[in-house]
């Protein structure tokens, strides 16, 4: 396929996909349900066919290309060569920005829809009416509809306990427009994208990938040969050794250098991108619906304060035709002239200008508001369902498969599980209070999540058959002063299940057979 052609397929089919919107009424029922799943997948698959037509084209070094044309070295060039060569390149160099950009929103769309269709299997499943065997969606696609024992009849159930956050899948940049949908912030959403960025982007401490030695050696002639070696992790502890096995007991290493990887949170660009500017959205039409409510409980006068950024709105944009239009200082002079004038009319001020008290008081608990709770949602919320997919999930279905985080790492270290150490409270009671999300405030978080991954290591060999979201929630009981009711409710899970799973992991920790302590040593070594 020529390289034009394929570029114009891809923002083709992208252009269909923005035109195409996403809509979660009565995503319940299984039949809207399955046709919004098997869509997304089906155009996941196209997308990532294009993606590898893109790549065997070389989409992912296009300015490799530019290296061949320039100016000649030699000193007999013409002015004539050197503008069509000049030409050249400005052309070679357009296709090349053309490739990079729309392999770039292929990548963020692929990334997207992988969230979306994570989301859409960890909110339900399918399962058989004759056998009743259970089916994931990727499962019940991949048999056609069709049980193993031959039934083609199914229920559709909704997985409460598992983690899932649907409301974000319109808001995900499913046609690659990340860069339209970052420039639609408001304010506030702009700095909470950062702080929910940053928290994606928590990298773990280095792992060596290579090292880079300078070592110096006789040759075969007696004469000191100085080479630069790279050497794989294996040899990390024991890189001098190696060296010497290969070039003799007498190199000397004049430096050494150390190569780290440092693997994110989620560890993929687009991915972080796309979950970033999801919450983010989805937290503004969270904003958008109970900000009104809010601040009318906590303001001394909810109209006048609306009627105030009216009056500020109104006049912040407006140029008077009397005025040069460069004069900026003359136009701001102007403006703020106005809006006295305006608020002295109001009696919103005195003749001098100067606000009344208890409109300043509104005006200061309106931004606290603002920049202590709203700007934190989106990151209350990731916060909260990262742990949350933590604590429920296993560490082998992590590995497996990703659910609503694509590129998540399967286990944290102590660097990464920082962004768990805060805890948003009044954001969370405002969620709690003003909307239907089940949340929690869970202190120490990080050390949470610390116990859990060393249970996961404890009961690696043990044939004790876990509920996992019970064990997550058995362990936030154990490990905190929460009540076990509302550990509960947030999980959506039966107080029974997780007092089974508190005894379980008594019987992990605290062994009373002489059997079972011989096994927990083993383990332990």
């Amino acid at each position: 396929m020529e390289e034009s052609v394929l570029v114009n397929k891809a923002e083709n089919y992208l252009k269909e996909i923005a035109n195409d919107s996403i809509s979660l009424v009565d995503i319940d029922d299984f039949d809207n349900f399955k046709n919004l799943y098997f869509k997304l997948v089906d155009r996941l698959d196209y997308l990532q066919k294009l993606k590898d037509d893109m790549d065997a084209q070389g989409y992912t070094t296009p300015f490799t290309s530019l290296n061949r044309y320039g100016t000649k070295s030699g000193s007999d060039v013409s002015l004539e060569e050197v503008g069509e060569n000049s030409r050249h390149n400005q052309i070679f160099r357009m296709r090349a920005n053309s490739k990079k950009n729309i392999l770039d929103r292929v990548k963020s769309a692929i990334d997207s829809h992988k969230i979306a269709i994570g989301n859409l299997e960890q909110f339900g499943y399918v399962k058989c009416n004759n056998c009743y065997k259970k089916y994931s969606m990727d499962e019940y696609r991949q048999r056609e509809a069709k049980c193993s024992c031959g039934s083609q009849g199914f229920t559709f159930k909704i997985n409460r306990e598992a983690t899932f956050r649907l409301e974000i899948i319109p808001y995900l940049p499913l046609s690659g427009n990340y860069m339209v949908l970052m420039s639609q912030f408001s304010n506030y959403g702009r700095e909470s994208f950062k702080q929910v960025l940053n928290i994606l982007k928590q990298e773990r401490k280095g792992v060596v990938k290579t090292i880079s030695l300078v070592i110096r050696f006789r040759g075969k002639n007696n004469r000191l040969i100085r080479k630069n070696v790279s050497l794989g992790s294996e040899y990390v502890n024991n890189y001098e050794e190696e060296v010497r096995r290969i070039y003799g007991r007498n190199v000397r290493i004049e430096a050494l250098r150390f190569h780290r990887t440092k693997p994110a949170i989620i560890d993929d660009k687009h991915a972080r991108t796309a979950l970033a500017i999801a919450y983010v959205k989805y937290g503004e039409e969270i904003i958008d619906n109970i900000k009104d409510d809010i601040l009318k409980r906590r303001l001394t006068d909810f109209k006048r304060l609306n009627k105030y950024y009216e009056i500020i709105s109104k006049y912040e944009n407006e140029t008077p035709d009397f005025i040069d239009k460069y004069d900026f200082n003359a136009i701001e002079k102007w403006r703020q002239t106005q809006i006295t004038n305006e608020f002295v009319k109001l009696n919103y001020a005195d003749r001098f200008g100067n606000l009344k008290r208890s409109l300043n008081r509104d005006i200061k608990i309106r931004d606290s508001i603002y920049i202590n709770t709203f700007k934190n949602i989106a990151t209350t919320l990731i916060i909260w369902d990262i742990f949350r997919y933590y604590m429920t999930t296993s560490n082998n279905a992590r590995k497996i498969t990703s659910g609503p985080f694509p590129y998540i790492r399967v286990e944290l270290d102590r660097e990464q599980r920082k962004v768990f150490q805060t805890t948003y409270t009044k954001v969370i009671e405002t969620l709690n209070n003003f909307t239907d999300i089940k949340i929690m405030s869970v202190p120490e978080m990080d050390l949470l999540l610390y116990e859990k991954f060393k249970f996961e290591k404890q009961s690696r060999s043990s044939n004790i058959k876990f509920n996992y979201v019970a064990l997550g929630a058995a362990l936030i009981c154990q490990n905190s002063d929460i009540a076990i009711d509302e550990i509960c409710n947030a999980f959506n899970i039966n107080a029974s299940r997780v007092k089974k799973e508190i005894k379980h992991i008594d019987q992990i920790r605290n062994p009373k057979s002489d059997k079972s302590k011989k096994f927990l040593d083993l383990i332990k070594k």
